[in-house]
This record gives structure tokens, C-alpha cells and sequence, in this order.
């Protein structure tokens, strides 16, 4: 069974009280949505979450200096944001288990899993519209266009007898590497950081995103008939393609830890380097 299934948080025991607050920061969000026919789907489809965009959304704002209570209310606007993909992506990849349980669409069935996704993007505004940040609200439109326009292209490719590592690395850029981007980003323009620090952790965003999408692809390869796979089966020796994909890995760390030579050091700084130690455990 696919590793994804079996996992516990990694970021429990050294980011427990980022990621309390994080989940008491979401929880209050679905509150105000008490009343709605969605409230117990999305506490359905939020549970077990690792929480790691929201959390280098925390620590960007952190690391620059300034701490802004609505760098919290952002964090759920990008879960919100992953969630809404993770619905719609296990509808298009056919999954039949997600953290430990039933994925949404076997749950709640196909309509509810649609229409949920459309209900979550209504959320995202909501909370765009109360950070009234029009920068935050681009970024957080971006993400969202960027990830759908890759799960078309991932699609499109599928079907390609022709598909080169650039291909892959689009699609992982565009799915996973623009909300960490977009994380980074925002955290960044909350923490009132200057025009330098945004572009750089949003560097380390994008990279770090890259990374972590290449460690988890390279974990799941014998699960998931992804593009990853193609790439192994067009080989004429998959060591090769594994041999590159370890390459990236390491280059696509080593530029997100580069990016953060450009913030102060201090304790964020410092958490976020962590972070990068989850796209480089052992495969």
C-alpha cells in the first residue's frame, strides 16, 4: 500500500504548537460555516492534513521580522487551496485510500466532491477578501489557476509516448511548486518583508516544493501510474532515470536552501531550513 497511507505528521514533534495553532486557525474558519451543508465534508476532508504549506506560510511571515496575526487566516486560505486539489486530484487518479481512510469522492460521492471544491474556492475569496491585500489575492488566484492548467497538461501527457524530464518537472512545478510558492510569497508580504526577501523565499518556496514533489514521487513510484512512471518505462535502464531524479532532488534542495541565505538568520530562518530535511530523508 502506498507509504502516504500509513504516515503520521512529520511535523508534529518540532513544529507541534506551529501546527496546534494552524488546525485551531482552520477550525475557526469552518465555524463560521457551521450552518452549511459543507461543514462536516470539510472537516472530513481537512482532517490528517501535514499542514506544510500553511506552516512555511507561518515562519515566511516570521522570518522577516514581523509577526501578523493574519499570516493565520492566510495559512487556511492555502490549505483551503490544497484541499481543494487533493479532492479533485483523487477523483482524476482513482485513488481509493488517502491518509489512513476513505479519499473525499468515496466518501461523500463524485457530485459532493465537485460541488465541495467550488464551495472552497468561495471560502478562499471570502478570506482574500478580508486580508484585503490585493497582491495576496493574486497570488492566491495564480495557485490556483497554475495548479489546474498543470493537472491539465499531466493529463494531456499521459496519453504522449514522448515525454522528457522537462515535461515532468512543468507538471510538479505547476501542481505542487507554485502553492509552496505561493506560501512563501504571501507569508513574506504579511511579515512586511522587502522586495528581496519576497523574491527570495519565494524562491525557496518554488524549489523547496520541487523537491519535496520529486522525494514523494520517487517514495510512491511503484503506486502511482504518474508521469514519473512513463519516464521508468520508456527506459531502456530505469537506474538512469533514478540516478536523475536523485540529481534533481539534490540540486532542487540545494537552490531553496540558497534562497535563504538571503534572510537574517534567526529561529524561523532556521525552521525552514528544517523543513528542507523532509525532501532529503532517505528514498
Amino acid at each position: 500500500m502506498d507509504r502516504k497511507n500509513f504516515e503520521i505528521n512529520p511535523l508534529i514533534k518540532d513544529y507541534k504548537n506551529y501546527v496546534n495553532r494552524i488546525d485551531a486557525a482552520i477550525k475557526h474558519e469552518l465555524e463560521l460555516y457551521s450552518a452549511s451543508e459543507f461543514f462536516e465534508p470539510l472537516q472530513y476532508a481537512l482532517d490528517g492534513g501535514k499542514r506544510i504549506r500553511p506552516l512555511i506560510l507561518i515562519l515566511s511571515s516570521e522570518s522577516v521580522g514581523n509577526r501578523d496575526e493574519n499570516a493565520y487566516v492566510a495559512a487556511c486560505a492555502v490549505e483551503l487551496l490544497h484541499t481543494e486539489s487533493v479532492i479533485h486530484d483523487d477523483i482524476i487518479d482513482n485513488e481509493i485510500r488517502r491518509r489512513r481512510k476513505d479519499p473525499f469522492h468515496i466518501k461523500y460521492g463524485y457530485n459532493t466532491s465537485i460541488i465541495t471544491g467550488d464551495f472552497v474556492l468561495g471560502l478562499i475569496l471570502n478570506i482574500s477578501s478580508r486580508l484585503d491585500n490585493p497582491r495576496i489575492a493574486r497570488e492566491l488566484a495564480n495557485s490556483a489557476m497554475m495548479m489546474s492548467d498543470g493537472e491539465m497538461i499531466e493529463t494531456r501527457l499521459e496519453t504522449s509516448e514522448d515525454i522528457t524530464f522537462d515535461d515532468y518537472l512543468k507538471v510538479i512545478e505547476y501542481k505542487t511548486a507554485t502553492a509552496f510558492e505561493a506560501a512563501s510569497k504571501i507569508g513574506a508580504i504579511l511579515g512586511s518583508g522587502t522586495e528581496e526577501q519576497i523574491l527570495a523565499l519565494a524562491e525557496y518556496g518554488k524549489n523547496m516544493g520541487i523537491a519535496y514533489q520529486i522525494r514523494d514521487d520517487l517514495q510512491d513510484w511503484n503506486n502511482e501510474e504518474k508521469l514519473f512512471n512513463i519516464l521508468i518505462k520508456k527506459s531502456s535502464d530505469p537506474r538512469v532515470v533514478f540516478d536523475h531524479m536523485d540529481m534533481l532532488l539534490n540540486n532542487y534542495s540545494k537552490k531553496a536552501k540558497t534562497a535563504l541565505r538571503k534572510i537574517n538568520d534567526g529561529p524561523a530562518r532556521r525552521r525552514l531550513e528544517s523543513l528542507l530535511d523532509l525532501t532529503m530523508l532517505s528514498v
